[in-house]
């Protein structure tokens, strides 16, 4: 069958076959990897649950990792970063939870519009946040906000593991009515050896109150000291989580999604045009920096996140001009095309569409 199909994909060139598969059904393709969505929960307000249904080209995931969603907004391709909160062994089924941002383009369209039958595009599992192969017997699992994802897919992994080591999985929020997955997670909390752990930092609603230190560990897992912990949250929390970690020894032992920035190759002195930003009317000159900071100096508040080229959040379309990635030098002019506002560089006039 593989070698009937390899030959009608040549045949089909230059488009290949799935470019007609797709015409029947966008779930059929067979090279690129697509999730239909069969389920839509609205937990908190705010966040949007999708459970999807990948394609046969998925190749599954490990609990931790991300995978960059593509959607179709008003006939532009928008791609972003979403950690699955499903157990890695639920091959054939995948479960998002994405919180609507302010400024967020995909995420608050997702959030208003996504229903059973939408069919989005998926990459390949990317991200080292992951457990060992050999299962700690003593594990700490922190998250704050949305980052409860990743964390929750490693709890259910464990789960479906019948893991019997001792897990704490401490979680962060404004309220307790702001944790999506309540349910869930005080099910896993009744595991043996698992205890759930809710700190509300803005009521009284939770198990503890305020914000992450020594002491909330020593109250929930007075083991921390020896065991690892893997941690996904907001900078606040990673930063105390850090601090903390240091000031003890224990660096090596905690574990946090890190992204290294990398190194910008900028021509500020060389500078020239002017940038058009066309949906604000805002037009400013060329300061050489990154896209994404001359909107910011002009007033302008575009979505963003890792300002790294990683998450692709501030993705915006280039509708004339050329730019640079200023990491890797290459030029791009062409028009009606996306770019990551955080590493492109103006290379005369320019416009986006922000």
């Amino acid at each position: 069958m593989g070698r009937l199909a390899a030959i009608a994909d040549s045949l089909l060139t230059p488009h290949g076959i799935d470019r007609y598969l797709e015409l029947i059904d966008p779930m059929l393709v067979r090279r690129e990897i697509r999730a239909e969505v069969t389920d839509v929960r609205r937990q908190t307000p705010g966040t949007v649950t999708l459970t999807l249904r990948p394609s046969r080209a998925w190749p599954g995931f490990t609990a931790g990792q991300y995978v960059r969603v593509a959607v179709d907004i008003d006939g532009v391709r928008r791609i972003r970063c979403y950690s699955p909160a499903s157990s890695a062994y639920r091959r054939d089924e995948l479960e998002l939870t994405i919180r609507a941002h302010e400024h967020g383009l995909v995420s608050r369209h997702l959030y208003g519009t996504a229903a059973p039958g939408l069919v989005l595009g998926l990459s390949r599992p990317e991200g080292e946040f992951t457990l060992p192969p050999a299962r700690p017997d003593k594990l700490l699992l922190v998250s704050g906000g949305s980052g409860i994802t990743p964390v929750l897919s490693m709890l259910r992994t464990l789960a479906d593991e019948g893991h019997r080591g001792e897990v704490v999985l401490l979680h962060y929020a404004a309220t307790a009515a702001d944790v999506p997955h309540r349910a869930e997670l005080a099910r896993l909390g009744e595991r043996p050896g698992v205890r759930v752990v809710l700190a509300c930092t803005r009521s009284a609603d939770g198990e503890l109150h305020g914000r992450f230190g020594e002491r909330h560990l020593d109250e929930v897992a007075p083991w921390f000291r020896d065991a690892p912990a893997y941690l996904c949250g907001p900078e606040p929390l990673r930063d105390a989580a850090a601090e903390l970690y240091a000031a003890n020894g224990l660096s090596e032992r905690l574990h946090t999604e890190e992204f290294t920035p990398p190194a910008l190759r900028l021509d500020t002195e060389g500078a020239s045009g002017r940038v058009r930003f066309a949906r604000s009317g805002t037009e400013v000159d060329n300061s050489g920096r990154p896209l994404l900071e001359q909107a910011e100096d002009a007033g302008l508040a575009p979505e963003h996140g890792c300002r790294m080229g990683i998450c692709f959040s501030c993705t915006q379309v280039k509708s004339r001009g050329a730019v640079r990635d200023a990491r890797s030098g290459a030029v791009s002019d062409g028009e009606n095309e996306e770019i990551q506002l955080c590493i492109s560089v103006p290379v005369g006039d320019v416009e986006i569409d922000c």
